[in-house]
């Protein structure tokens, strides 16, 4: 039996999901209300059908007939200590804000520790229609947010990455696939042949394309692609460069996933007795204020991410408005040459 919401415009009843659990509506009752009288697998059948419809109790769906939240929905699966340090999300908030600031919208930003505190996080914004819209970053391969944003009576949502993976939902994306070409290209073009690419996590739709950019790129020019894996941590960076630089074939060039990890190379790059750019030459990702101000400054691949916030604010906007999904190219990030990039040595 369909479990569809009758409606998105309209509060989801007791009747409607006694309907589509086919129980009697005393029965849905008394397990909404968690009162004996039914099975226990009745009682979770008639949840789960609840929660399917986006059933929400009688004062949250008065809130929602009354008026809109001004709110828009962040929920971010970060440990606090790496959201503190990792200078992206602050430049992309800062972004919407600018745009949210416009309209008269606040931001509610909520930390979770994994994905599935993440789903559980939209699906309560969902029921209790918190805010009148949500954003999905780091955008898994069949990520299961896509999935149930996608449902009749989901919360308006935008998507950032590509369009690949984000479904029937709008995205704004940057090109990862011809940033991560370009930085082989010019790396190549210095005469480096062995350039290793510090990676982040494996399970995020835009690492996965970066990967394939960086295989094929190194494949066309008969060189081996080195892929180091890292959880984006600085620590990590850190760990995987020095393992690099220790082998019997040390890289002569490195690409790194974001700019703190680039940060970490060049100090360890330094550490093991190595040169930059003489020896080594380092690239990072991003492009934050860190990129001008390290010795040597960082050649890095940059675009506006004070603008791709706003852009995706903007995006969102027209989506709570009701327009038709689309996928918004925002830019492709540009290599900045600076001081840590140079010819490989001989």
């Amino acid at each position: 039996m369909s479990t569809s919401p009758p409606s998105s415009l309209r509060r989801v009843t007791i009747a409607d999901i006694a309907s589509a659990s086919g129980v009697s509506i005393g029965a849905v009752s008394f397990a909404l209300n968690g009162r004996k009288g039914v099975s226990e697998s009745t009682r979770e059948r008639v949840m789960q059908v609840a929660d399917e419809l986006g059933w929400a109790p009688a004062r949250a769906a008065r809130s929602l007939a009354e008026a809109k939240t001004d709110t828009i929905g962040f929920v971010l699966a970060r440990d606090p200590y790496m959201l503190g340090v990792e200078t992206f999300y602050m430049r992309f908030i800062a972004g919407l804000e600018s745009e949210f600031a416009e309209r008269g919208y606040a931001l509610l930003l909520q930390l979770a520790p994994n994905r599935d505190e993440e789903l559980l996080t939209l699906k309560r914004w969902r029921n209790s229609r918190q805010v009148d819209g949500v954003i999905l970053v780091d955008l898994a391969v069949d990520d299961r947010r896509v999935a149930q944003l996608s449902k009749p009576g989901a919360l308006p949502a935008i998507a950032v990455g590509d369009p690949s993976v984000a479904g029937a939902l709008s995205s704004v994306w940057t090109d990862d696939d011809a940033s991560m070409r370009s930085a082989v290209d010019y790396l190549s073009s210095l005469g480096h042949r062995r350039i290793a690419r510090v990676a982040g996590l494996t399970d995020l739709a835009h690492t996965t394309i970066r990967d394939a950019a960086f295989r094929d790129e190194m494949s066309a020019r008969g060189l081996v692609p080195t892929i180091l894996r890292t959880d984006y941590t600085a620590e990590e960076s850190a760990a995987a460069t020095r393992t690099a630089l220790r082998s019997d074939t040390p890289p002569t060039a490195f690409i790194y996933d974001n700019d703190i990890m680039a940060v970490a190379g060049l100090r360890e790059v330094g550490r093991e007795g190595f040169s930059v750019p003489a020896d080594v030459s380092i690239i990072g990702w991003d492009d934050s204020v860190l990129c001008d101000y390290t010795a040597p400054s960082l050649t890095a691949l940059s675009h506006d991410i004070v603008a791709f916030g706003a852009h995706v604010g903007r995006r969102l906007f027209d989506v709570i408005a009701g327009a038709e999904a689309g996928a918004f190219k925002d830019s492709t990030p540009e290599l900045i040459v600076r001081e840590s990039t140079g010819p490989a040595p001989r």
